[in-house]
């Protein structure tokens, strides 16, 4: 994958990031239905890509800590596994107002990349299994295509079985 820049996409944290890292992306843009909240499934189907390599970021609160769990948007976030994943011992949704502040995006359009607050990042493991996945790239109706690889050195991120 050839290394890309958001160009007519316009830029966001996300892009940013990666092009100082000099990380390799495809920018993905589409329609984003403003009455649609299913925001992965959105993607999936209007990106023609199966949900599963399409993987949605979620921020958990892990024994007083935020983290960031990142799960395709065929499954779910097993909040256990995650708690476990960063020894804590126990996780749960951290609230929707605090993620957006924390990450300097808005719900739908949370990305892992270029987060206002460096998180601990965890990746489901599943992600390894693509040659290429996706994941916003910091607004509601872009995503960001890369290499699994690419996207745990941009977000300093570890992998664990995370989804159920």
């Amino acid at each position: 994958m050839a290394k890309k820049h958001a160009g007519a996409h316009g830029s966001t944290p996300a892009t940013v990031a990666l092009g100082k890292l000099g990380i390799a992306f495809e920018p993905r843009s589409y329609h984003h239905d403003p009455a649609n909240t299913d925001f992965g499934q959105e993607a999936a189907d209007a990106l023609g890509v199966p949900a599963e390599r399409i993987f949605k970021t979620l921020l958990a609160d892990a024994d007083g800590a935020l983290v960031v769990g990142i799960v395709p948007v065929a499954g779910m976030l097993d909040l256990k596994a995650l708690a476990a994943a960063v020894g804590a011992r126990k996780a749960v949704m951290a609230d929707a107002t605090l993620a957006e502040r924390k990450t300097g995006y808005v719900i739908g359009g949370i990305s892992p990349i270029g987060q206002r607050t460096k998180l601990r990042t965890v990746l489901d493991e599943s992600a390894l299994d693509f040659e290429t996945v996706l994941v916003s790239g910091g607004r509601r109706g872009f995503d960001i295509e890369m290499t699994a690889e690419g996207l745990l050195l941009a977000t300093g991120g570890i992998t664990a079985g995370i989804a159920r």
